[in-house]
């Protein structure tokens, strides 16, 4: 993958990995604390047919980390920032944990012109769980903290010195055991987010309800959850029943049992996307044809 440097429009400077060619564009945007690296299973496994575009989020990676924008509607103004500066005109994207959000921020704020399909991955409706949400309301939005437990773990992780609040939050993300490489590969990448990052944009992220913006949403869409993750499944067809027409994809125990079911098992889930893709893209080929027909017999009857 080429790297190159995108500039924001408040002047940041993002880390952008792209394998270029001229294929349909795939943006893989990554969760809260992470870094674009999560997504090497994907870089390398699903290039071969199309050009991968990710990018490392203000104040993620090795992206500039600024003294402000930490919040998700500015980082959906660096997904557009991104798309100008690349030139794309239209793009799948997938968007993995608080990557989903900034998906929903971007097409709330900027519209869906420029999307082909979104694939959303593991990320509740609604992190937190507010007083006047109903129980059953809290179960379907996939609310894993109340409202003092987010600030609890924002003023943890803005404590810590040592980093490993973080560490531990990451590792409940994994319900079963961790392969000590996986790891280290993963604890590597959530060190590289400072606090002054990490902690404004925990509390702005937590505090996000998306279920208003769900039904308005008319891209195609799958959604996927895991089994193994501490995201509840059934949280995940709540959205999918949300979306209209959108379809979910929940990846079984024994395939993944985490938070990172593409991390954990990259094969089965590039199948996944390259399935879905694949599909979207014949119908795109179709609704072409279809268009280019009509043309044609319309140009035969004016002649």
């Amino acid at each position: 993958m080429r790297e190159r440097t995108v500039v924001t429009s408040d002047g940041v400077e993002l880390s952008v990995r792209d394998t270029g060619g001229d294929g349909a564009v795939l943006i893989l945007l990554h969760g809260w604390g992470q870094t674009q690296a999560m997504f090497r299973g994907q870089a390398a496994g699903l290039a071969h047919r199309r050009r991968i575009v990710t990018f490392d989020m203000r104040g993620h990676g090795t992206s500039s980390r600024p003294d402000h924008g930490y919040r998700i509607a500015r980082l959906a103004a660096d997904l557009r920032d991104v798309l100008d500066a690349l030139r794309i005109e239209r793009a799948d994207l997938l968007g993995w944990s608080m990557g989903a959000s900034v998906i929903w921020s971007y097409l709330e704020l900027f519209g869906g012109s420029r999307v082909r399909s979104l694939l959303l991955v593991d990320q509740p409706a609604a992190v937190v769980a507010v007083p006047w949400m109903t129980e059953a309301e809290q179960a379907a939005a996939g609310s894993i903290l109340p409202v003092d437990g987010l600030t609890a773990l924002a003023k943890a992780v803005h404590e810590d010195d040592s980093g490993e609040v973080v560490r531990a939050f990451v590792r409940s993300m994994f319900t079963g055991e961790v392969d000590d490489d996986l790891w280290e590969f993963v604890t590597e990448q959530i060190a590289r987010t400072p606090r002054a990052a990490a902690v404004p944009l925990l509390f702005d992220h937590g505090t996000q309800d998306w279920r208003d913006v769900l039904p308005g949403i008319t891209l195609p869409t799958l959604v996927v959850g895991c089994e193994g993750s501490h995201v509840s499944p059934a949280s995940q067809q709540a959205v999918a029943e949300r979306i209209p027409g959108a379809r979910l994809h929940v990846f079984p125990r024994e395939v993944a049992s985490s938070h990172f079911p593409f991390l954990e098992n990259p094969a089965a889930f590039n199948a996944v996307v390259e399935a879905f893709l694949d599909e979207q893209a014949a119908v795109a080929t179709s609704v072409q044809r279809s268009a280019d027909t009509l043309s044609e017999s319309d140009g035969a009857r004016r002649s």
